[in-house]
């Protein structure tokens, strides 16, 4: 047995697995596990923000862990490994087992330009490539083949040393057969206005700084060069410090001098005569990513893709509220949460039921319509990482105390980031409820492949014409938007009023239902 075999049998790499539904990539939300740490297999390691929902990651084998390739806020192309485990600790130090080369013992796949190229087991891994696994299910054995890369001629040995150990193939610093050279000071004063650059190793020949990818993703997302930035780590290295001392320096202008008064009509220094820094020092950039992303993405698919119509109708809900509080009061129904989302669910489902035309779908592959036997209720919910759309499935078939129970599980499930993605998908159609923040009503946007979604506004007393009088009533106003492609006028409005009706009368839910 060769030693990289030993080595690839003893550190286990666990990728990025595809969560749901062909997602590409996720981010690192929180690591549950530190270097060093025994884990065991079906142990929780860290969670994970998909577009859809944050997802729990299981590790598939047993160890010790040797090495987290990613910090926590980190998004990662799924198939990527995300953390190394060592699955033979007993067997000493790396290095020392099987006589395995230290700089080969857990390497990640990109291999250094001083490596060696490690020879694969015969027969085995050839011609095979990067596959991505599932959850539970480890990761597939992969070509120990590695290519040297072609050493540049202009790079030092030291660049390289630097660069590899960085990349997490080299042995530490001190075991480093070349010791890092001293900075180099400028060939000839520069320009006053040219701000050298200190700190970098000596003639490395490159115009890549060195600095960690998360260092790099966070100088990405604040637009600072990283060519620009003075590194202070060792070996000339960008360290995150350096990346906020630039920040801080680009946005910020310079105190006045204690001598001299700022004009008011001056702009400050290093704006360059306008106030755009002055505002960009105010304001606050937040990466659009995960579930927010995905949700503006569905949002603008839909709005330029389906020809909305939204429809309005304002309604007297004095009995749906009588209503409500004598089911609080029924002892088949303790223990459940009643309020008014929950009878609006009942009559939109009943008013389905007499319209089923509304609760379809557009094939734009097959230019066909089609119409669903079943009614995945969705139910729109805000979290903090952003508004989700789970569905009660089968709805139409729920019992009102079925129906409830599954409100409540939703809802809760939701508030506390557990949502499933494939709780999100299959949906038909959608209720928004904007009446909980105050809101009178809305024009929503339909969720991608869906033909209506309904927004309950607030319940608000108010004087109405009741009985020829004039007196304080529950008032609240729906709106209805639908695809227009699939729903004409009259069908959207039936189905609209239908609602209506059940709310003002909710006896119509017995001789309805």
């Amino acid at each position: 047995m060769t030693a990289s075999t030993a080595s690839d049998q003893r550190f286990r790499e666990f990728k990025m697995p595809d969560v749901g539904e062909g997602l590409t990539e996720a981010e690192i939300l929180k690591w549950y596990v530190a270097v060093g740490d025994t884990v065991s297999d079906g142990q929780v390691v860290c969670e994970v923000e998909t577009a859809k929902a944050a997802v729990e990651l299981p590790i598939p084998f047993d160890g010790v862990v040797h090495e987290l390739r990613f910090e926590e806020g980190v998004t990662v192309d799924v198939g990527t490994a995300i953390i190394s485990v060592d699955t033979r600790p007993g067997d000493g130090p790396v290095g020392q087992a099987a006589g395995v080369d230290p700089t080969v013992a857990g390497a990640p796949a990109e291999p250094a330009a001083h490596a060696e190229t490690v020879a694969a087991p015969e027969g085995e891994g050839q011609g095979q490539g990067r596959q991505a696994v599932l959850v539970g299910y480890g990761a597939a054995p992969s070509s120990t083949k590695r290519r040297p890369r072609k050493a540049r001629p202009e790079a030092s040995t030291v660049g390289a040393a630097v660069q590899a150990e960085l990349n997490g193939h080299a042995a530490p610093a001190a075991a480093a057969p070349v010791a890092p050279a001293a900075p180099v000071a400028p060939a000839a004063p520069a320009a006053p206005a040219a701000p050298a650059v200190t700190g970098a190793p000596a003639a490395t020949g490159s115009a890549r700084p060195l600095a960690k990818p998360p260092v790099r993703k966070l100088a990405k997302d604040l637009g600072i060069d990283l060519a620009s930035v003075s590194p202070s780590g060792p070996d000339g290295i960008v360290t995150r410090e350096d990346v906020h001392a630039a920040h801080q320096a680009s946005v910020a202008p310079p105190a006045p001098e204690p001598a001299v008064a700022a004009a008011p009509t001056e702009a400050p220094a290093g704006v360059a005569g306008t106030s755009a820094g002055v505002w960009a020092a105010r304001e606050t950039r937040i990466p659009v990513k995960g579930v927010r992303k995905a949700t503006a993405q569905a949002m603008v698919a839909s709005a330029f893709t389906a020809p909305h119509v939204t429809e309005f109708v304002t309604v007297d809900v004095t009995r749906t509220m009588k209503l409500v509080q004598r089911l609080k009061d029924d002892p088949d129904m303790a223990g459940l949460r009643v309020n008014p989302l929950l009878l609006v669910a009942k009559a939109f489902l009943v008013a389905i039921r007499r319209n089923p035309d509304v609760n379809a779908t557009w094939d734009e592959e097959n230019q066909e319509i089609v119409r669903k036997d079943y009614v995945n209720l969705g139910i729109a919910a805000a979290t903090p990482r952003g508004l989700i759309v789970p569905n009660i499935k089968e709805a139409q078939a729920k019992t009102l105390p079925e129906l409830s129970r599954a409100l409540s599980d939703l809802v809760s499930t939701a508030r506390e980031g557990k949502t499933s993605p494939a709780d999100m998908s299959g949906g038909t159609v959608t209720i928004t409820n904007v009446g909980v923040f105050g809101v009178d009503t809305g024009t929503p946007i339909l969720n991608p492949g869906e033909a209506a979604i309904l927004a309950f506004g607030a319940i608000k007393l108010q004087p109405w014409v009741h009985k020829g009088k004039v007196k304080p009533r529950h008032v609240t106003t729906l709106a209805l938007s639908f695809d227009h492609r699939l729903v004409d006028g009259e069908l959207g409005s039936r189905v609209l009023a239908d609602v209506a009706a059940v709310l003002e009368h909710p006896k119509r839910l017995l001789t309805w239902g």
